[in-house]
Order: structure tokens, then C-alpha cells, then sequence
């Protein structure tokens, strides 16, 4: 074969957009796949029965219609279609109310009450700042294009969630609402910075909607995939990579790896130094996952939830942190904080006609092998009687089954990794993308700027690969 410039490893979101920056450069790119199907994270497969398509691992993508750089893509053209839902997520409780966020600063501030002015001031803030945080937010750490807006973004944002909250709202339930969007970066809530997640993911509903792609997570990686082939880029699928040395010639390698399945392909290239700091790269809770095939939608005792594509399931600010709290800790928590998809409600392309499916997961210690299933139920019953007698199939993914459907995704950890203040700015090290040897890169969601479908980890690594060793 003749010499290529690059070799991608793995096929998520971050390696194909690290393959498509290196084909636009004009570079011979192939990727390779371990499993059967390209799309790492965001991929999508009948686990149930035949006819439900459900989404493996990810399922609802801001990011995706958000990513600076996929939105310079046509990936229209090869069928992705976003779809937004009426309300982006809802928070139902005890007494059969609910909280909602829809994609409108006003009508959410408006349904919010005494907090209204208060969510305004916090997250239409930062939704109004978007343009000028997109840089920061989404990239690696660098002096700011706009200092001002990121200092004032800072300033909430690398707190805990649970100080915030209680500082800034009075009402328990909108402390409930947003705290669910906190939880999603999967830490105790009173540590930090727990607050930039839950201020970024609530403000990415306004800006861009808590969007899902017509036909399922598959079709973005389908899009993807096929931009990158008009481009002459390569994906080969069902090629597991047991050594970087098996790789085909290439002036570049770039792995869509987390530390611990990269050093296992590439370790014994590195120096002993850098190997120690891959071995103490920290992953975090694990989920546990669960999938129906359903004979009716979801019965919500609050009809504000079947507006909504994602439903958070965990009554009141305590409660959420509690469960959290005890993940982390190692314990298994009796009542799980649950998050729940439903995207046939508004994408019926992805069941039998009449039918619906439901995506949900809880966290749980690293690598767990308790049973949520009966927990994760009851918490559905809990917001929605009758939940049960609606179920045809389940698929259910421990941590251990998350692992073996990607193994980037060590015990579990869908988030690649800790995301406290320390790893956050030194995922995995300092160097970000590069290695310490030449021509050898990270480019998955260990790297900043993190977890999420918008291909930036694969962007900014294959600019530096371009700039350090694939110039001309």
C-alpha cells in the first residue's frame, strides 16, 4: 500500500472529523474500525426487536447541530435532519406538575414564575453570549478571544451546581429543573465544576435545541461517513487495531482513543513518563443503560413531559444529589437519578407504526455489576403509572456491556473520563493532542474540550497534526 498520510483509529464522532480536516487539506486518510458499524458514540442498532431502533450510547446532540465545525459540513446532503421537539427537556414531580425548558429564553422564563428573572439573568446570559464563549467553550485551553464574556461566565460556572442553585433560585423546583442538567457531568453536585455543565447544557437548549436526528445517532455518523468518502477518505469497518505497528504506513496516526485502550494499542512506544501519566488518567462513574420497545407512549402523569424529547427523573435538588453522591462514593443508590429519551414521540421513522422506544440510563459506580433495572422502573412508574404495562422488550447495558460496545468507554464512564477542575484542563496531559512521539495523536473525548457529539477533539487534532508533520 502505498504510504498514507494519515491513519484514524476509531470511527466516532472526533475520528471522522479528524479524518474529513485532514481530506479537506488534500491528505490520504483511512480510518479504522473495530466494530461492524462506523460511529463510536453515536451509533444506532435494533437491540430490542427487529424494526425499534434505538440509539447505542448517545441519543439527544446540542452539540451536534452546535459543533463550529459540523455546521461548515453538508451533511444535509447526505440525509441528516434535525428534529426539535416541542420542549427540550422536562422535570416532572411527586404531585403530577413539571418543569419545562423550551427552545424560547421568554416562554421559559415566563412559565418559571419568581425564578424567571433569575434564569434569565444566569442562562439567557449565556445563551445571548454564545458567539463570543463558543471559542473558549469549545476548544482548547487558550487565551480568550473575548476575556470579558468568559471571565463573567466563569464566575458561576466553576462552582458546584449545589451552591449555585441555592444562591441564585428560590423555588425548589426550578433548583430541581437545572440541577438535572447538572448531573449530566457526572459528579457529586457539590463539587465543582459542576455548574459549567449544567449552565452549558441548559443554555445549548436555546441556542442550538436539545436536538435528535431523523432515523436515529446512526445517521450522523452515516453523514459523516459519506462526506468523507466524497472527500477520498476511507473507512474501514470490523478492523479491530491490536498495535499501532499492524497500522498500514502513515506519516500521522490519530487515535479517537481514551488513555486506557490508547496504551494499550501504542503504549510500549512511549517513554515511561508518559506512560505513568496515561495509567493515572482518572475515569468516572459508570451508567447503566436500558432500552424498551413500548406498545404506547409513555403515560406521564404530567402532560408537559410528552412535549419534551428528554425527561429528567429525580424529583428535587436532594434527591439528585444524593444519587449522585452515593455513585460516586461507590454505593448503589435506591433511587437513581434517571435520564430519558423518548424520540418517537417525534421521529416515528424509528419504530413499527403505533409503537415507541425509550432510552434511558443511571449512573453507577465504575464498573458495577448491581441490577438498576427494577430502580430505574420505579423511578419511571414513579412520574408515569402504568409505565410498565406498556413495555414489549428491554435491552439492558451494564457498565461492562457499555465497555465491550466501546472501549473507550472504560467501566462504563461515558464520559471518557473525570471531569473535575484538575482533569478538565489536562485532558489527558498537558500536551492535549500530541504524544511524545512524533506524528502519534489523541483525538477522542479524553482531549479537550471534552465529552460531546461535535467532533472539536478531532477538529483541533488534526490541525495540529497538519501543522506539526503533514505541512505541504
Amino acid at each position: 500500500m502505498t504510504q498514507l498520510d494519515a491513519a484514524i483509529v476509531g470511527s466516532g464522532p472526533n475520528g471522522l472529523a479528524a479524518a474529513i480536516v485532514l481530506a479537506q487539506a488534500g491528505r490520504k486518510v483511512i480510518v479504522f474500525e473495530a466494530e461492524p458499524m462506523a460511529g463510536g458514540g453515536a451509533r444506532s442498532a435494533e437491540l430490542t426487536l427487529p424494526g425499534f431502533v434505538h440509539d447505542i450510547c448517545s441519543a439527544v446532540h446540542p452539540f451536534g447541530r452546535a459543533s463550529p465545525f459540523f455546521r461548515t459540513l453538508p451533511l444535509a446532503t447526505y440525509g441528516l435532519e434535525w428534529i426539535e421537539p416541542p420542549a427540550m427537556f422536562a422535570h416532572p414531580f411527586d404531585d403530577g406538575s413539571s418543569r419545562v425548558v423550551y427552545r424560547s429564553v421568554d416562554r421559559t422564563v415566563a412559565e418559571l414564575g419568581r425564578d424567571g428573572a433569575a434564569y434569565r439573568q444566569l442562562i439567557g446570559r449565556i445563551a445571548d453570549d454564545w458567539p463570543k464563549l463558543e471559542d473558549a467553550i469549545l476548544g482548547p485551553p487558550r487565551w480568550p478571544q473575548h476575556p470579558f464574556a468568559v471571565a463573567r461566565f466563569g464566575l458561576g460556572a466553576l462552582g458546584s451546581a449545589d451552591a449555585l442553585l441555592r444562591r441564585v433560585f428560590s423555588d425548589n423546583r426550578t433548583r430541581a429543573l437545572v440541577a438535572g442538567v447538572c448531573a449530566h457531568g457526572m459528579l457529586p453536585l457539590d463539587r465543582r465544576p459542576t455548574a459549567a455543565f449544567g449552565l452549558v447544557l441548559d443554555a445549548m437548549a436555546h441556542v442550538a435545541g436539545w436536538v435528535i436526528p431523523r432515523g436515529g445517532a446512526q445517521q450522523l455518523s452515516n453523514a459523516l461517513v459519506e462526506h468523507l468518502k466524497s472527500l477520498g477518505g476511507e473507512v474501514v469497518t470490523g478492523m479491530r487495531v491490536a498495535s499501532i505497528d499492524d497500522l498500514p504506513p502513515a506519516r500521522a496516526i490519530l487515535c479517537d482513543l481514551s488513555p486506557k485502550p490508547l496504551l494499550r494499542i501504542a503504549g510500549h512506544r512511549f517513554p515511561a513518563w508518559y506512560r505513568r501519566k496515561l495509567e493515572r488518567y482518572r475515569y468516572g462513574m459508570g451508567a447503566f443503560k436500558v432500552d424498551w420497545a413500548l406498545d404506547a407512549p409513555i403515560p406521564w402523569r404530567s402532560s408537559q413531559c410528552a412535549q419534551a424529547g428528554t425527561v429528567h427523573l429525580g424529583g428535587t435538588l436532594e434527591e439528585i444529589s444524593r444519587s449522585e453522591r452515593e455513585a460516586w462514593e461507590g454505593r448503589v443508590t435506591e433511587r437513581p437519578f434517571v435520564l430519558l429519551a423518548q424520540p418517537t414521540l417525534f421521529d416515528p421513522s424509528r419504530a413499527p407504526a403505533g409503537r415507541h422506544v425509550a432510552w434511558t440510563y443511571c449512573h453507577v459506580p465504575h464498573g458495577s455489576e448491581a441490577d438498576m433495572l427494577p430502580r430505574i422502573e420505579q423511578q419511571i412508574e414513579r412520574f408515569a403509572p402504568g409505565f410498565r404495562d406498556r413495555v414489549l422488550a428491554r435491552a439492558v447495558m451494564r457498565p461492562a456491556d457499555i465497555e465491550r460496545h466501546n472501549a473507550n468507554l472504560v467501566g462504563g464512564d461515558i464520559g471518557s473520563g473525570v471531569t473535575d477542575v484538575w482533569q478538565l484542563f489536562t485532558r489527558p496531559t498537558w500536551r492535549s493532542y500530541s504524544t511524545p512521539v512524533r506524528g502519534l495523536y489523541l483525538c477522542s473525548a479524553a482531549t479537550p474540550p471534552g465529552v460531546g457529539v461535535h467532533g472539536m477533539c478531532g477538529y483541533f487534532a488534526a490541525r495540529r497534526a497538519l501543522d506539526e508533520v503533514l505541512r505541504g
